[in-house]
């Protein structure tokens, strides 16, 4: 069996600019992303079926035989685990008027279209379903996944050991094979501590559960992490964070503070960079939608940043309350930035331009080679196309 999870329009600009350069499914909460959720849960490969910009990157795969298909904004657990087993060939999972998954052959379901899901029988999920619809439906949600996703990594496995230099409070700590820490504390009486394959925990860090730090990524001397935290893979963090997402290839690397927020891959946060999270008048939080172009209302107190794929700010950076950055953007200067800061722009003291497109591929060029990887024209196309779909979000001036 194979697992399509498949991404619709209203889904994915919910959860803009998070979801312009990737599936709904590839976004990361806990410590998995949703896709590598539905793999290890089902025990089965999985490919995507998105937008056609995203499809070289994301392709569907290979299909023969029968195939899962799993709406990509949804977590598994173990009752939506088992009703999914249960699905016969021809049966769609409701929970109500959503659908949740069907099962069906390949040939008949390939090339897809939405008519094809009124052909299925409906069997009726009454549990309740984690969707994520909403950018901060990644770190609301965050430490109640970390802990799902460490009981399914860490089921009949026994930790690496780790230093008698660390102090521990709780059990419930799993560090994968490489992984080496030094002279920190973990508390996991609050939620558990996963650590990743070659992650490094260096000197004085203070880390409290649930808390997940990803493949080859580094929390730095110093740091301070509060609950309800995830570094995604090839990342390295510092100074404080609390309940947020990093999707990983991404660094927070210097003092300043993290929270109630998401952070993209391929994204770098200035020297003593700070976001806010609590309005001085504790009202409730806006955020830009990019589906009315306009703010809603998040019925939040606690929002930080949401930030895509690809920003980099300079130090001292401040952002306030609910602040929504785009694809590409590069902050810098005096003063706060708007709460919406548009993909790709060129955001300084003097106001926004466009940041160019060759600009743009010159600098990511510079950083995928850094890590050893090539910056090629699949990134490149997938890249265009978020640029061509955000113009209208954004002043049409050019920097040279």
């Amino acid at each position: 069996m194979h697992i399509v999870l498949f991404d619709k329009a209203d889904w994915r600009m919910g959860l803009y600019p998070l979801s312009l350069t990737r599936p709904v499914s590839d976004l990361r909460v806990g410590i998995l992303t949703i896709a590598e959720k539905w793999g290890k849960w089902l025990d089965a490969s999985y490919s995507f079926l998105t937008e056609d910009y995203l499809a070289e990157k994301y392709p569907l795969g290979d299909l023969s035989g029968d195939v899962w298909v799993i709406r990509g904004n949804c977590c598994p657990n173990s009752r939506l685990f088992d009703a999914i087993m249960a699905l016969q060939v021809g049966q769609m999972l409701m929970s109500g008027a959503e659908f949740i998954a069907f099962r069906g052959e390949a040939e008949s379901l390939f090339p897809w279209h939405p008519s094809v899901v009124q052909k299925y029988s409906p069997v009726a999920y009454e549990h309740s379903v984690v969707m994520i619809n909403h950018p901060e439906d990644l770190f609301l949600n965050n430490g109640q996944q970390i802990g799902v996703d460490f009981d399914l990594l860490t089921r009949g496995r026994s930790s690496a050991s780790l230093s008698s230099s660390n102090r521990f409070l709780g059990e419930q700590i799993f560090a994968e094979e490489g992984a080496q820490a030094e002279f920190a504390t973990f508390n996991s009486t609050k939620g558990p501590i996963y650590l990743g394959k070659n992650s490094e925990v260096w000197e004085g860090s203070h880390i409290r559960g649930a808390f997940a730090l990803g493949d080859h990524s580094q929390v730095k001397m110093g740091a301070k992490i509060y609950s309800n935290v995830t570094v995604g893979p090839y990342s390295r963090v510092g100074g404080e964070l609390n309940t947020c997402v990093i999707w990983g290839r991404s660094a927070k690397g210097h003092d300043g503070y993290l929270g109630s927020a998401v952070m993209g891959e391929w994204c770098n946060w200035g020297a003593d960079t700070n976001n806010s999270n609590l309005k001085n008048n504790y009202k409730s939080i806006r955020l830009y939608d990019y589906r009315n172009s306009g703010y809603r209302d998040s019925g939040l107190q606690f929002c930080g940043a949401i930030m895509a794929d690809h920003v980099r700010c300079a130090v001292n950076t401040t952002f306030n309350t609910g602040t929504v950055v785009g694809v590409g953007a590069n902050v810098f200067g005096a003063g706060m930035p708007p709460t919406y800061v548009p993909d790709f722009s060129w955001a300084g003291p003097d106001g926004f331009s466009t940041y160019r497109l060759d600009k743009f591929f010159e600098t990511a060029s510079l950083v995928y080679e850094r890590r050893n990887l090539e910056f090629n024209e699949t990134e490149r196309k997938l890249l265009t196309a978020v640029f061509e779909l955000t113009r209208k979000h954004r002043n049409q001036v050019y920097i040279s």
